[in-house]
């Protein structure tokens, strides 16, 4: 595969030479950035170009591009030159500039240098096949010690971490026992939770939050070490509060010594990464990997895998475009209310921020008053505030808490559906603490125009000594019970899967006009147990359009999930958009799916380089079981 790239990279210049009749570096360098991108996707690693790189001189530079690790550190970088420029000359200038040495190409279309470890390793000719082959590969077989060391410490942690869980819940019942202080502010917390978060909750659910706070807190505290969030946050403020009463000083610094490496060799990676949309990315990671370890089960049951931005981006392109079409309005403007309902790490709060830059004072209203998220588990709570605090704060070079992240399980938040049941203190289910409380009341009074988001969208588990189910919640499967059961056909157990609900619960919570758009499971599409879904979202909504992206592994056996699955699972993916007007009646279907054989990244350079409204779709007339499968006449492109 390598010697193929070099070969491809080499045909390549020979056409630019003779088409052009220049040998620039404006006419040679886009042949090796393909070089690099392309050896880069084959080795899972990321290519970016115009990289930031903070300097030892306090400045920032930007070579021409850098690759990173699937951890967001830079594994190497790469510099281009005119051909008409002295390559050494230039070289000896970058590096008094600053410019990173450890892994870096220099280059200018004629002559390659790479340089290790502050030592030139090799230089080749761009026409010599086998120099250039050598110089390649020395520079992405090179590897930081950093990047060693963490990926040992993640080995470690693996070994480690439930000696360490078990000695931190023998402390934790220590203090059960012993500690009247604890045990009184314990059993408060979980009074709290009850009334509020879940009814169903208990003490070892408090015991799992602190748990999950006490192991994550010097992680956040690394990752992001310039700001406050980790002791002024409501929910932290609340955790904090409890472990004050037993695990300070020597307890902690002994309980917790087992994962020392784990944490030194994040600190040593985070330090590398300057940029903030970067630090991001590392911080998902981090937290994937640790809660597939902490928990596994939760984990698959929580649908704990952050979203490609490709997928993020093309969805709220696709969101826009449609309020726009239906609207007459843009997500940016006043009065549109936007929810993700389970927001986990943040990925599409921050990139809806970041898609609003360009105007500063629709901007800071939409933080502030229309931009609302739900996020159920402690740690990805922790993790999307900080990102979408982070991105806020780079955006406009001002703090400013976000105000509408609500600690709650969104499918039992049913206050907001107007549903009462009068059980629960101020008639809602989800708060912890005074200020969450506030939050979630003030998001349900809102009137939410778009919902869109990656609701967690397992089905019950494939064993039943799995013992992973999920839970029930009783007023949405209710609403499911008389809707897409009632008009099913079929057995009924697998229309109560997650991303079903979350279904279920948008379509109730829009106002009477909005667009949803949701990532999901795609065996809605032609499952025969959805066939009562099918109908139920053709009779609630008046467009629909679903991108069906494939990947069901358990359905074609020669499929791989890590190869031709955007998220790297078993189950099938599609993306979802539904629109719904109240003056409008009747509904129009218009489907489209990418080749059964694509990989995960043709599926997903598909998305990035696409728009909803200038894809070709498939008009869709569902037959008597609603099973989308029957054309209207050819396709169409839905071009504004």
């Amino acid at each position: 595969m390598s010697q193929q790239l070099i070969n491809q990279y080499l045909s390549e210049i020979d056409r630019l030479r003779k088409f052009s009749g220049l040998a620039n570096e404006q006419i040679i360098r886009p042949a090796f950035r393909r070089l690099l991108d392309s050896w880069s996707s084959s080795n899972k690693l990321v290519f970016l170009e115009e990289y930031p790189v903070q300097t030892p001189l306090k400045t920032t530079v930007y070579p021409d591009g850098a690759v990173l690790h699937d951890i967001r550190v830079p594994l190497g970088y790469w510099e281009a030159k005119d051909t008409k420029d002295d390559l050494d000359e230039e070289i000896r200038k970058k590096l008094s500039r600053g410019y990173p040495q450890d892994n870096i190409i220099f280059e200018n279309s004629e002559t390659a240098v790479l340089i290790q470890n502050r030592q030139e390793v090799t230089r080749a000719s761009m026409t010599d096949t086998s120099g250039l082959l050598r110089l390649v590969t020395l520079f992405f077989n090179f590897e930081r010690p950093e990047i060693a060391e963490f990926r040992r410490a993640v080995e470690k942690f693996k070994v480690d971490l439930p000696t360490v869980l078990d000695a931190l819940r023998e402390r934790i019942d220590v203090a059960y026992g012993e500690n009247v202080s604890f045990r009184t502010e314990a059993a408060r917390f979980l009074v709290t939770c009850k009334e509020t978060i879940n009814p169903t909750l208990g003490e070892a659910d408090v015991r799992e939050m602190l748990i999950q706070h006490i192991l994550t807190e010097e992680i956040f505290t690394h990752v992001f070490n310039d700001g406050d969030f980790h002791h002024e946050n409501n929910i932290a403020k609340e955790l904090y509060a409890l472990e004050g009463n037993f695990f300070t000083g020597t307890v902690k610094r002994e309980t917790l010594k087992g994962l020392e490496p784990y944490y030194v060799a994040i600190r040593a990676n985070a330090a590398q990464i300057t940029n903030h949309s970067e630090k991001q990315t590392f911080l998902k990671v981090i937290y994937e990997n640790f809660y597939k370890v902490y928990d596994k089960k939760k984990a698959d049951r929580l649908g704990v895998v952050y979203t490609p931005n490709e997928i993020v981006k093309f969805m709220i392109e696709g969101a826009d475009w449609l309020c726009e079409k239906h609207f007459g309005k843009n997500l940016i403007d006043e009065h549109v209310e936007i929810l993700d309902p389970a927001t986990g790490t943040g990925t599409f709060i921050c990139e809806l921020l970041e898609y609003f830059r360009g105007d500063a004072r629709k901007l800071a209203n939409k933080y502030k008053n229309e931009l609302h998220a739900n996020e159920v588990a402690i740690l990805p709570y922790y993790v999307a505030n900080l990102n979408i605090e982070a991105t806020y704060a780079a955006i406009t070079g001002q703090f400013a808490e976000y105000p509408n992240l609500c600690f709650v399980d969104t499918l039992d938040n049913i206050n907001s559906l107007g549903i009462k049941t009068g059980q629960h203190v101020g008639d809602l289910f989800g708060a912890m603490s005074d200020e969450n409380v506030e939050r979630i009341k003030r998001q349900n009074a809102r009137k939410i125009s778009v919902i869109i988001g990656n609701p967690p969208y397992n089905a019950n588990q494939q064993n039943e000594n799995d013992n992973n189910k999920n839970r029930s919640y009783e007023h949405v499967d209710r609403l499911i019970k008389d809707s897409y059961i009632r008009l099913s056909t079929a057995q009924k157990t697998k229309v109560y899967d997650m991303y079903a609900r979350f279904f279920r619960w948008a379509s109730d919570r829009m106002h009477d006009d909005g667009v949803l758009a949701f990532v999901t499971n795609r065996s809605f599409i032609d499952s025969r147990t959805f066939d009562g879904f099918r109908k139920a979202v053709a009779e609630e909504f008046n467009e629909i359009y679903v991108v069906d992206l494939g990947g069901d592994v358990r359905v074609n056996p020669k499929l791989s999930g890590t190869k031709h699955n955007v998220f790297g699972i078993q189950t099938g993916v599609a993306i979802s958009f539904l629109v719904k007007r109240r003056k409008e009646k009747g509904c129009k279907i218009f489907y489209t799916r990418r080749p059964e054989f694509d990989t995960a990244s043709d599926k997903l350079s598909f998305l990035g380089s696409s728009k909803l409204a200038a894809i070709t779709f498939d008009r869709i007339e569902p037959d008597k079981r609603a099973n989308c499968n029957r054309p209207i006449g050819t396709a169409c492109r839905l071009a504004p």
